[in-house]
């Protein structure tokens, strides 16, 4: 972010463009925050879908997006839209002094990606991305253990994401082409792991990847992905992801160190020290790895907002900054382009 957005105080005013698939656990989030947060404008360009909506109330419907740069009491937007329209709306968005909470993934490929932080920076105004695995309370917990040393030197990772998605999830027009959504279950589903790990080890200075689809799905994009992630202190990490692992289970992320090993599970988090002590954290959680993907807890959707939306009244920045959420994309582009090339990619 470039300058400091201006604080606000009170109840906020917020628009929501987008009200597809994703948008149900945004609106739940919305729901519990209604004392801190009013819903302005609702925005779809699909004017059957917007009226069939379940809306915040009091929130005023829209096919016409200039309704919510004209009005000036609106201080921030979400976009929940597919990602290959992000760039665009959050330029006009953002040229209009509104703060911005975006969808995952910030867009379709690293270079729109990294245009989209960009203009937010310009404009002096806020980029927070739903990256909500970030928030979860077990997340949190081993980010502070990684942050006071308590697990040592970093040895190696391992991050896996076998889910499961039906063929007539990606018969849906758009789901799972390069056009609309960027790629397939990297850029979709497993960015969320992706991103969990990298906010822990930062980035890899190389990567070795396969990408493919499987017989499992007619799509476009992969389906199946694996890598190997190499660090500039020695340490590597895998990485395992699919859609095609019947019938879906929980991601899991291990980091092992010098002085402990840890594991994140479904919401929970274990460590073994090498001084004997051990520690659990955090519940059970479903993460829509099964048949219906929005069969998960909206706790970790409420708990990114209630962060944006104390950023903008404080003037800070978000917990989920856009600029951070650039290394997944950087990753996941050196993962197609090493499956494409059949060499690795430095970084």
């Amino acid at each position: 972010m470039g300058d400091a957005p201006g604080k606000a105080s009170g109840r906020l005013r917020l628009a929501v463009i987008g009200t597809g698939l994703g948008s149900g656990p945004h609106f739940k989030s919305l729901h519990d925050l209604a004392s801190e947060a009013e819903v302005a404008w609702v925005h779809a360009r699909d004017a059957t879908r917007l009226a069939t909506a379940q809306l915040p109330h009091g929130a005023h419907k829209t096919t016409r997006l200039e309704n919510i740069l004209e009005d000036a009491s609106v201080q921030a937007v979400l976009v929940l839209t597919p990602p290959n329209t992000h760039l665009p709306l959050v330029q006009r968005l953002a040229r209009a002094g509104k703060h911005v909470l975006v969808e995952k993934p910030l867009e379709i490929d690293l270079a729109r990606a990294q245009s989209l932080v960009q203009v937010c920076d310009s404009q002096g105004v806020m980029l927070a991305v739903m990256l909500q695995h970030r928030l979860r309370p077990a997340a949190t917990r081993l980010r502070a253990l990684l942050k006071t040393g308590e697990l040592g030197q970093l040895v190696s990772a391992s991050a896996s994401v076998r889910w499961w998605r039906t063929q007539s999830y990606y018969d849906e027009p758009g789901r799972g082409t390069l056009a609309r959504d960027g790629g397939g279950v990297l850029i979709t589903q497993a960015i969320h792991t992706l991103d969990l790990l990298l906010s822990y080890t930062g980035l890899p200075t190389r990567v070795m990847g396969l990408a493919n689809t499987s017989p499992v799905h007619t799509m476009e994009a992969e389906d199946c992905a694996c890598a190997l992630l190499h660090y500039a202190n020695g340490a590597m990490a895998t990485l395992q992801a699919t859609t095609a692992a019947y019938p879906g289970f929980p991601e899991r992320l291990e980091l092992n160190g010098t002085l402990g090993s840890a594991s994140l599970e479904a919401g929970v988090l274990q460590v073994a020290f090498m001084n004997g002590q051990t520690l659990s954290v955090g519940s059970q959680q479903d993460s829509g790895g099964g048949t219906d993907p929005m069969a998960f807890d909206h706790a970790a959707h409420r708990a990114v907002l209630q962060d944006f939306l104390d950023a903008v009244r404080q003037g800070r920045e978000p917990a989920v900054t856009g600029r951070s959420a650039l290394a997944a994309q950087q990753v996941i582009e050196a993962i197609m382009a090493s499956s494409r090339s059949g060499c690795p990619v430095t970084l």
